[in-house]
């Protein structure tokens, strides 16, 4: 049995929101140049941290305890910036252009519009993360030999190095999602993007200047960055003040919640 008129009628109106959204974000001169310096940048800073350990003050490269994997995604800490700025020009550039009139005139439906945006802006953000991690790991298998370290653990066979490279991506694609949520709420291309940075980049230094080492470490498990990032970790999981899943559970609140409020701001205020 086929839909009704109706179900074929919200498919189509779905799948056009869809199409319109994914045509605004590839036109965009900006969308390509920022994904292409998330790549650099995170395979950039992830060669400079694994080129700059060796195991020299080791007994012998396998008591080092150096975990190699996390080392070579530490790129992640510039390209979730980048992330971010593209997740929130998905939203805020429409407003600076004026463009959303028309957007919400082709489609009146707002909570419509701002769940296409969601995806295709998720989608741009998991394949940017895909190619960086991929690339990261593969930089990182060239340098880590000549510096005494094994290159197996790199492995995406490697349970951890897969678990860890996955969730990194995933990580990215939440901050995306995170960045629009915002941006749906602040309107504002320069206000979004500083609270999106100071949330990613001050919380976390905020809650490591805590004095009280109880009230820290809870605050590390609450902050989006430290709780996410864990899902890198490959090596002394135990001393992680939250576990890698529900580390970046953590974040997927986080991006949950500033969607959650953005669609009911969206949808309660005016253009």
């Amino acid at each position: 049995m086929t839909g009704g008129p109706t179900t074929r009628r919200t498919t189509g109106h779905t799948s056009g929101a869809l199409h319109a959204e994914w045509t605004k974000l590839r036109t965009l001169p900006s969308t390509w140049w920022l994904m292409l310096a998330a790549v650099a940048l995170m395979v950039a800073l992830g060669a400079m941290a694994t080129g700059s350990v060796t195991t020299d003050q080791c007994p012998s490269p396998t008591e080092c305890h150096e975990d190699t994997v996390k080392l070579s995604l530490t790129g992640v800490w510039l390209g979730q910036a980048v992330v971010a700025v593209l997740g929130v020009l998905a939203m805020s550039s429409e407003y600076g252009t004026g463009t959303i009139h028309a957007t919400l005139t082709a489609i009146p439906g707002r909570v419509r519009v701002l769940a296409s945006k969601s995806v295709i802006v998720t989608a741009a953000a998991l394949a940017t993360g895909a190619v960086a991690v991929l690339a990261s790991l593969l930089v990182a298998r060239l340098i880590l030999p000549g510096n005494g370290f094994s290159a197996a653990p790199l492995s995406l066979a490697e349970g951890p190095t897969l678990r860890a490279a996955t969730g990194t991506v995933l990580y990215l694609g939440l901050i995306a999602l995170l960045a629009l949520g915002v941006a749906a709420l602040v309107r504002d291309t320069a206000g979004a993007v500083t609270s999106v940075l100071g949330l990613l980049y001050a919380f976390p230094v905020v809650a490591e200047l805590v004095a009280d080492e109880r009230w820290s470490e809870r605050l590390q498990k609450l902050t989006p960055t430290s709780a996410g990032l864990s899902i890198q970790a490959t090596e002394n999981l135990d001393a992680l003040p939250i576990g890698p899943w529900p580390g970046l559970g953590v974040l997927t609140a986080w991006s949950a919640a500033a969607l959650l409020a953005g669609a009911a701001v969206f949808r309660l205020r005016d253009a």
